[in-house]
């Protein structure tokens, strides 16, 4: 029986109730009548049950979504969606340019996708696995502190039997398989707001996304929170409802890995940066979902002008972000812990140690494990995509953020070193629009030609 991940209510149950405890709602009397209903426990991890549930159930579970969604929470005051409002939190919001973009070069747009690719093909043998798991694998290969790409070569059979590759990307991603840039959502999206400035321009509405993501993005190719506003805008529902209904992954990562085409487009204006990832995440997130993307957009604009240093750039992110939101508070604390230890493993402890009520794919360990990795490393793009990934939890995600990050700060893909570079073969393989096939210094050229488009 073919049974469909991230969108069955009983699937999303589990995640939902977890979700919304995290924004301060009260779950307990609603789980208790799905487990007085004979309901299942909803998977937390995995992104299907075993089997199906009776109609009954299936009814009930979307009944109780919605319940769900209809509670108050305690936090909505603090985080919240709307641009408006989120601006009105920030003190600090970066002033608009008067004139200035101080646009980068084509050779540092190039590094900066060179820089994403390459942190996500490191991450992808390694998503999902756990932090012990990844550790052991390294090692056993004498590639710990981790320094290049993940091998299976000398790691012993029982070890590989007891941490198993990410079976979707060990066939691509491990140093003996690379042969040019697989397909991965997290370079797919980026390709996609490439065509959707290209079709709309930087005044984009957040429909534009939709549209474009239909005639453009295969439904296949969409995972968690993607999928479920997927479902909902062929259901007929509009954003930015599309973010909310019936969707337990709205502060997942899924706007994050969105955010770098924004921040690469406007070089020296964190603001717009954030306004355009604010527009591009509500098609699918919220809250803490939609401020990972702005925090993450604003950094890249201030280092896509070459003139700032890493620490910089993640105070600029900090501005577009309300204060006192989760995130905003994962973050400084990940950049503290960052400056203040020098073993890198005693801060991903501490990180794992602090969010660990979170899923793996959610947006503040993820965004925080980032921070703590473009700090630690001061920037260097080694440094900074190997500690991304040595961190766990949505590893391609975090080093490809990690990556674009670094690689516009090295200024030239030369600036890279040869390991990183010379396995992608200048080539990235996709399932969307006509870019299968295309290579990052063609890409950089069309980055390069949005910015000055506006």
């Amino acid at each position: 029986m073919l049974r469909l991940t991230w969108v069955q209510p009983e699937d999303l149950l589990g995640h939902e109730l977890r979700q919304a405890g995290q924004e301060g709602r009260e779950t307990s009397a609603i789980e208790a009548r799905w487990r007085r209903a004979g309901g299942p426990e909803a998977p937390l991890r995995a992104g299907a049950s075993q089997r199906p549930v009776s109609p009954y159930l299936r009814m009930l579970a979307k009944d109780l979504l919605d319940e769900l969604a209809d509670l108050p929470g305690r936090l909505a005051d603090a985080e919240p969606t709307d641009l408006a409002r989120i601006r009105a939190l920030c003190p600090d919001w970066p002033d608009q340019p008067s004139g200035y973009r101080a646009a980068p070069d084509v050779s540092r747009l190039e590094a900066a996708w060179l820089g994403r690719a390459a942190g996500c093909v490191l991450g992808k043998p390694v998503e999902k696995l756990p932090l012990d798991g990844i550790r052991a694998l390294a090692r056993a290969a004498g590639n710990w502190p981790l320094n290049t790409w993940f091998t299976a070569r000398g790691v012993p059979a029982d070890l590989l039997a007891a941490h198993p590759w990410n079976r979707r990307s060990a066939a691509t991603s491990l140093a003996e398989n690379i042969d040019g840039t697989p397909e991965d959502d997290d370079l797919n999206y980026p390709l996609l707001n490439l065509l959707l400035l290209g079709r709309s321009g930087m005044s984009f509405t957040t429909a534009d996304v939709a549209r474009l993501w239909l005639d453009e993005l295969p439904a296949g190719r969409t995972f968690t929170a993607e999928r479920i506003a997927y479902r909902n805008l062929l259901a007929g529902i509009e954003p930015p409802r599309t973010a909310r209904h019936r969707n337990p992954f709205r502060e997942w990562i899924g706007a994050l890995i969105r955010a770098d085409v924004h921040g690469w487009t406007n070089p020296g204006d964190p603001a717009a940066a954030a306004g355009q990832a604010h527009r591009d995440a509500t098609l699918t997130h919220t809250a803490n979902g939609v401020y990972a993307a702005m925090f993450i957009a604003a950094t890249i604009a201030e280092a896509a002008t070459g003139r700032h240093d890493v620490h910089h750039c993640l105070r600029t992110g900090l501005t577009v972000v309300p204060p006192a939101s989760r995130l905003a508070r994962a973050v400084r604390h990940a950049i503290r812990l960052a400056l203040d230890t020098e073993d890198f493993e005693a801060v991903v402890d501490e990180l794992h140690a602090t969010h660990d009520a979170y899923h793996w794919v959610h947006a503040i360990p993820n965004t925080a494990l980032i921070a703590a990795a473009l700090t630690h490393a001061d920037g260097d793009f080694t440094g900074s995509i190997c500690r991304a990934v040595s961190g766990g939890w949505d590893t391609d995600s975090s080093g490809a953020t990690a990556g674009s990050v670094a690689g516009l700060l090295a200024g030239h893909p030369a600036q890279l070193p040869d390991r990183w570079t010379s396995p992608l073969k200048n080539r990235l393989a996709t399932s969307v629009g006509d870019f299968n096939g295309i290579g990052f210094d063609a890409l950089a050229h069309l980055t390069h030609r949005e910015i000055h488009r506006s």
